[in-house]
């Protein structure tokens, strides 16, 4: 039997006119997602999207696995096609379901009829259907409050799908209905999850990391493009950037006062990303930042970071403790990856006693000291680009 699977939409409806622009969206996401699995033909039809395999040879359960990554979907399903005869239907019904129904205790059977020219009602197809399952599986009994499996059977203008259960969704917006981004990556647990939860409102992320060399191995940097590899499986493509920082900071370290070595670090940085997001079309960068979890994230020091930005900085972290920041990463199974003994830029040089509440004029007058101009226009130079999927 043929199967598609039927994907609901999730805040789109609430879209009014714009909605078939954000529906489109989400179908080009999913081409993209699927197409390395064979040919696919989706239908926009009553707030859902069929997806149909077009190659008998397509691998439909890694299809229905990169679906539930797709952000804007707020549910699926798995869905046997039938034909418009109640006899088939049953027949199919059993057919599609035998496994979760031998498997299920309790049951019910909702029937879903937008054709309203099918010969029998939503109740009627109820009784047929379920009366059938019963006869078929002694072991099932009906529950129409609390059932182990809800057995849908939807009768639509040219066909009739048959599904359990809905698998939950990614949620969110489709990725590129909020514009582009810049995510600030390090090796960390922090900033793949602030990436990820941004990608799920919509936006195309860009990745920048900053290494070290040689104080950070080249296996740190792999680290960092496995975590943004990971993150590229909700978010589709990352275009991923490396900058050489070494020189800005052995510059740090020789010409600035060593309390204050980690927030210029952080100054220089968004200056950079800043340079780089502009010529990629971001329109916002992204990092990783929880209040108060380190001297660098407390007010005083997000403020003297923010100084030097010209463009929003989402942090979508900010409230969050470290607790729930790992369940996230544990949930897009960046967490093991994150916890490799590789250690990023910013743990190179890190003060002893850091200036937690930091003074924008005292920053700058440490900063005068040395032209850090010529360096930052050297690392965005010979930063080098990659695509990461």
């Amino acid at each position: 039997m043929k199967k598609v699977i039927l994907i609901k939409n999730g805040e789109l409806v609430l879209k009014g006119l714009n909605r078939s622009t954000f529906e489109d969206m989400l179908v080009k996401n999913l081409k993209r997602r699927l197409s390395p699995l064979g040919e696919f033909k989706f239908i926009k039809s009553q707030s859902t999207i069929i997806a149909e395999p077009l190659d008998g040879n397509v691998d439909f359960d890694e299809a229905v696995e990169r679906v539930g990554r797709v952000f804007g979907i707020v549910g699926f399903s798995v869905a046997g096609v039938s034909e418009k005869d109640i006899g088939k239907i049953k027949e199919d019904t059993l057919e599609v379901l035998a496994d979760e129904l031998r498997q299920a205790k309790t049951f019910k059977v909702n029937a879903k009829r937008s054709d309203k020219k099918f010969a029998l009602t939503s109740p009627e197809i109820c009784r047929e259907v379920g009366g059938f399952l019963l006869s078929k599986i002694p072991s099932l009994t009906v529950d129409v409050h609390n059932p182990d499996i809800i057995v849908t059977v939807e009768v639509r203008d040219k066909n009739v799908f048959i599904h359990g259960n809905q698998l939950k969704g990614a949620g969110g917006m489709p990725v590129g209905s909020s514009g582009r981004a810049a995510l600030l990556i390090s090796g960390g647990i922090d900033s793949p999850v602030a990436g990820y939860m941004m990608a799920k409102r919509g936006l195309t992320l860009d990745a920048i990391h900053f290494a070290a060399e040689p104080y950070t191995s080249k296996r740190a940097e792999m680290k960092v493009r496995q975590l943004a590899s990971i993150v590229a499986r909700y978010s589709g493509r990352i275009n991923f950037m490396v900058v050489p920082f070494t020189e800005i900071q052995e510059a740090i370290k020789d010409n600035c006062p060593e309390e204050l070595f980690t927030i210029i670090m952080r100054r220089m940085m968004m200056r950079i990303a800043l340079r780089l997001a502009e010529k990629d079309n971001c329109k916002a960068l992204i990092t990783g930042e929880s209040l108060g979890q380190v001297a660098s994230q407390t007010i005083g020091a997000l403020a003297c970071t923010d100084a030097v930005c010209t463009m929003p900085v989402f942090r979508p972290l900010i409230g969050m403790d470290k607790e729930e920041i790992v369940t996230i990463a544990r949930k897009i199974d960046t967490f093991e990856t994150s916890l490799l003994p590789f250690e990023d830029c910013c743990t190179v040089f890190t003060p002893k006693h850091p200036r937690t509440r930091p003074e924008l004029e005292y920053i700058e007058k440490a900063e005068a000291a040395f032209d850090f101009a010529p360096l930052i226009e050297k690392a965005i130079t010979d930063t080098r680009y990659q695509s990461v999927d």
